[in-house]
């Protein structure tokens, strides 16, 4: 069955430098964003790198980077609007991951804003139908990277914002994910996944590289 295919892929969870090579390959062959979880109350959690760490790896300017803020600092992102700033030099999205991201225009306005202050491209989760609001992008997520799957998919609204779907993708059912879904010709979209790409809890490369052929061939 042919299906409409997404505009690009978003691996998020990037975790070490010694993997940025293989990142390097895969992008130069299929559309690809890489995300990296921040947290502040995450140390020693391999899934959220240091600063440090993310540094070394944004250093690969040829990569698209999107970081996905959690915790504390999401809260704080979504509710004040004078929250302090972010070196967010090398992101071209954030995703505001917190437990009310798009529950209040108030929330969805400062995370709009937050992310003009920093020069990038601000995503928030939904948790059904995508919202109307063109100001940030949309996910829908209600996995929050836990790999459970979805009872339904909501539709790509024909004139919204631009829009991605998450939870328990992998390379075994992605196609017939993208098939389900059922995007009309000519609509832009993205799909995002973390848990379903990842062995012995590392970001997986050659899983990675699966997911991509399986949706572009």
């Amino acid at each position: 069955m042919t299906f409409q295919r997404p505009a690009f892929i978003a691996f998020t969870g990037v975790d070490r430098v010694e993997i940025v090579a293989a990142l390097l390959d895969l992008s130069s062959r299929y559309p690809v964003e890489w995300g990296i979880l921040v947290a502040d109350d995450q140390p020693g959690n391999a899934l959220f790198p240091d600063a440090a760490l993310r540094t070394r790896l944004l250093a690969s300017a040829n990569l698209r980077w999107a970081a996905h803020i959690c915790g504390a600092r999401a809260r704080s992102i979504a509710n004040d609007p004078e929250t302090p700033r972010m070196d967010l030099a090398g992101f071209q999205r954030a995703q505001i991951n917190h437990s009310f991201a798009g529950s209040s225009e108030t929330q969805t306005a400062n995370s709009a804003a937050f992310g003009r202050r920093h020069g990038v491209r601000t995503m928030l989760q939904c948790l059904s139908d995508f919202p109307a609001d063109l100001t940030v992008d949309w996910l829908f997520d209600t996995s929050f990277g836990k790999g459970a799957a979805p009872t339904a998919w909501p539709a790509l609204p024909a004139h919204g914002p631009f829009c991605g779907f998450s939870g328990g993708l992998n390379p075994d059912n992605v196609r017939g994910v993208l098939e389900t879904i059922a995007a009309p010709a000519g609509a832009l979209y993205w799909i995002d996944m973390e848990s379903g790409v990842r062995s012995d809890g590392w970001l997986d490369v050659a899983k990675c590289a699966a997911v991509c052929q399986a949706v572009y061939g």
